[in-house]
Protein backbone atom coordinates (compact mmCIF):
# COMPACT_ATOMS: atom_id res chain seq x y z
CA UNK A 1 0.00 0.00 0.00
CA UNK A 2 2.80 2.45 0.92
CA UNK A 3 4.49 1.71 -2.42
CA UNK A 4 1.28 2.57 -4.33
CA UNK A 5 0.94 5.89 -2.49
CA UNK A 6 4.59 6.72 -3.20
CA UNK A 7 4.10 5.93 -6.91
CA UNK A 8 0.93 8.08 -7.02
CA UNK A 9 2.71 11.04 -5.36
CA UNK A 10 5.69 10.67 -7.70
CA UNK A 11 3.34 10.65 -10.68
CA UNK A 12 1.62 13.85 -9.59
CA UNK A 13 4.97 15.54 -8.99
CA UNK A 14 6.29 14.37 -12.37
CA UNK A 15 3.32 16.05 -14.06
CA UNK A 16 4.47 19.35 -12.56
CA UNK A 17 1.62 20.09 -10.22
CA UNK A 18 -1.73 19.09 -8.88
CA UNK A 19 -5.02 18.78 -10.66
CA UNK A 20 -7.23 21.85 -10.42
CA UNK A 21 -10.58 21.81 -12.13
CA UNK A 22 -9.51 18.89 -14.30
CA UNK A 23 -6.36 20.62 -15.59
CA UNK A 24 -2.81 20.20 -14.37
CA UNK A 25 -1.32 23.42 -12.99
CA UNK A 26 2.34 23.73 -13.94
CA UNK A 27 4.94 24.60 -11.33
CA UNK A 28 5.69 28.33 -11.54
CA UNK A 29 8.18 30.56 -9.74
CA UNK A 30 7.97 34.35 -9.54
CA UNK A 31 11.17 36.16 -8.63
CA UNK A 32 10.53 39.75 -7.52
CA UNK A 33 12.46 41.24 -10.44
CA UNK A 34 10.41 39.19 -12.94
CA UNK A 35 6.92 40.00 -11.71
CA UNK A 36 4.79 41.73 -14.33
CA UNK A 37 3.32 44.89 -12.76
CA UNK A 38 0.39 46.58 -14.47
CA UNK A 39 -1.99 49.35 -13.49
CA UNK A 40 -4.36 48.13 -10.80
CA UNK A 41 -7.96 47.59 -11.97
CA UNK A 42 -10.23 50.61 -12.35
CA UNK A 43 -12.14 49.50 -9.24
CA UNK A 44 -9.21 50.84 -7.17
CA UNK A 45 -8.18 54.50 -6.96
CA UNK A 46 -5.49 55.46 -9.48
CA UNK A 47 -1.83 55.20 -8.56
CA UNK A 48 -1.52 51.52 -7.59
CA UNK A 49 -0.05 48.65 -9.59
CA UNK A 50 -0.92 44.96 -9.49
CA UNK A 51 0.85 41.71 -10.36
CA UNK A 52 -1.24 38.54 -10.75
CA UNK A 53 0.74 35.59 -9.40
CA UNK A 54 -1.88 32.85 -9.52
CA UNK A 55 -5.32 32.39 -11.00
CA UNK A 56 -7.49 35.17 -12.37
CA UNK A 57 -9.17 37.62 -9.95
CA UNK A 58 -11.96 38.26 -12.49
CA UNK A 59 -13.05 34.60 -12.61
CA UNK A 60 -14.29 31.90 -10.25
CA UNK A 61 -11.50 30.20 -8.32
CA UNK A 62 -8.55 30.95 -6.11
CA UNK A 63 -6.15 33.76 -6.97
CA UNK A 64 -3.10 35.52 -5.57
CA UNK A 65 -2.19 39.11 -6.44
CA UNK A 66 0.31 41.63 -5.17
CA UNK A 67 -0.56 45.31 -5.04
CA UNK A 68 2.09 48.03 -5.02
CA UNK A 69 0.84 51.33 -3.57
CA UNK A 70 2.77 54.57 -3.04
CA UNK A 71 2.98 56.51 0.20
CA UNK A 72 -0.16 58.63 0.58
CA UNK A 73 -2.38 56.22 -1.38
CA UNK A 74 -5.74 55.45 0.21
CA UNK A 75 -8.73 53.24 -0.43
CA UNK A 76 -12.00 54.68 0.97
CA UNK A 77 -14.44 52.54 3.03
CA UNK A 78 -15.48 49.47 1.07
CA UNK A 79 -16.39 45.79 1.33
CA UNK A 80 -15.61 42.62 -0.62
CA UNK A 81 -18.08 39.87 -1.42
CA UNK A 82 -15.61 37.13 -0.47
CA UNK A 83 -13.06 36.64 2.29
CA UNK A 84 -9.51 37.94 1.82
CA UNK A 85 -6.18 36.96 3.32
CA UNK A 86 -3.82 39.95 3.18
CA UNK A 87 -0.08 39.96 3.92
CA UNK A 88 1.98 43.15 4.01
CA UNK A 89 5.14 42.20 2.10
CA UNK A 90 6.93 45.54 2.46
CA UNK A 91 6.22 49.05 3.67
CA UNK A 92 3.47 49.90 6.12
CA UNK A 93 -0.13 50.98 6.05
CA UNK A 94 -3.00 51.78 8.35
CA UNK A 95 -6.15 49.68 8.33
CA UNK A 96 -9.47 50.86 9.70
CA UNK A 97 -13.05 49.64 9.91
CA UNK A 98 -16.26 51.59 9.55
CA UNK A 99 -18.20 54.01 7.36
CA UNK A 100 -15.76 56.94 7.60
CA UNK A 101 -12.02 56.84 6.97
CA UNK A 102 -10.76 58.02 10.36
CA UNK A 103 -6.99 58.02 11.01
CA UNK A 104 -7.62 58.18 14.77
CA UNK A 105 -9.06 54.64 14.85
CA UNK A 106 -6.72 52.74 12.48
CA UNK A 107 -4.40 49.84 13.22
CA UNK A 108 -0.81 50.50 12.07
CA UNK A 109 0.45 47.45 10.17
CA UNK A 110 4.17 47.08 9.39
CA UNK A 111 5.74 44.69 6.88
CA UNK A 112 5.11 41.08 7.84
CA UNK A 113 1.60 41.77 9.20
CA UNK A 114 -1.31 39.56 8.19
CA UNK A 115 -5.05 40.27 8.01
CA UNK A 116 -7.75 37.60 7.84
CA UNK A 117 -10.88 39.38 6.67
CA UNK A 118 -14.29 37.74 6.25
CA UNK A 119 -16.56 38.80 3.40
CA UNK A 120 -18.60 41.94 4.01
CA UNK A 121 -16.28 43.70 6.50
CA UNK A 122 -16.46 47.48 5.90
CA UNK A 123 -12.87 48.75 5.93
CA UNK A 124 -10.47 51.35 4.52
CA UNK A 125 -6.72 51.76 4.04
CA UNK A 126 -4.16 54.57 4.30
CA UNK A 127 -0.71 53.76 2.86
CA UNK A 128 1.89 55.22 5.24
CA UNK A 129 4.96 54.38 3.13
CA UNK A 130 5.55 52.78 -0.27
CA UNK A 131 4.07 49.30 0.21
CA UNK A 132 3.51 45.94 -1.40
CA UNK A 133 0.74 43.70 -0.12
CA UNK A 134 -0.40 40.28 -1.18
CA UNK A 135 -4.06 39.25 -1.40
CA UNK A 136 -5.11 35.60 -1.46
CA UNK A 137 -8.82 35.14 -2.15
CA UNK A 138 -11.43 33.49 -4.34
CA UNK A 139 -12.73 35.20 -7.42
CA UNK A 140 -14.36 36.91 -8.90
CA UNK A 141 -12.80 39.71 -6.82
CA UNK A 142 -15.17 42.56 -6.20
CA UNK A 143 -15.01 45.86 -4.32
CA UNK A 144 -18.10 47.81 -3.27
CA UNK A 145 -17.61 51.33 -1.88
CA UNK A 146 -19.75 52.46 1.04
CA UNK A 147 -20.19 55.91 -0.54
CA UNK A 148 -20.76 55.71 -4.32
CA UNK A 149 -18.87 59.00 -4.84
CA UNK A 150 -15.69 57.15 -3.73
CA UNK A 151 -16.02 54.57 -6.52
CA UNK A 152 -13.46 55.46 -9.21
CA UNK A 153 -15.48 53.52 -11.80
CA UNK A 154 -18.39 55.96 -11.44
CA UNK A 155 -16.32 59.17 -11.68
CA UNK A 156 -18.83 61.15 -9.60
CA UNK A 157 -17.64 64.59 -8.57
CA UNK A 158 -18.63 65.99 -5.14
CA UNK A 159 -21.41 68.60 -5.18
CA UNK A 160 -20.10 71.92 -6.47
CA UNK A 161 -16.84 70.45 -7.80
CA UNK A 162 -15.95 70.89 -11.47
CA UNK A 163 -16.32 67.76 -13.60
CA UNK A 164 -13.20 66.88 -15.59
Amino acid sequence: MKARIAILVAGVLACGGVAQGGAVEAHRVFLPQNMKWELAPSSLPGGAEMAVLYGDPSREGDFVVRIKAPKGYRVPPHTHSKAELVTIISGAFSFGRGQAADRATVEKLPAGSFISMPAGVLHYVFVDEDSVLQINASGPWQIDYYDPKDDPRLNIAPAGAPVR
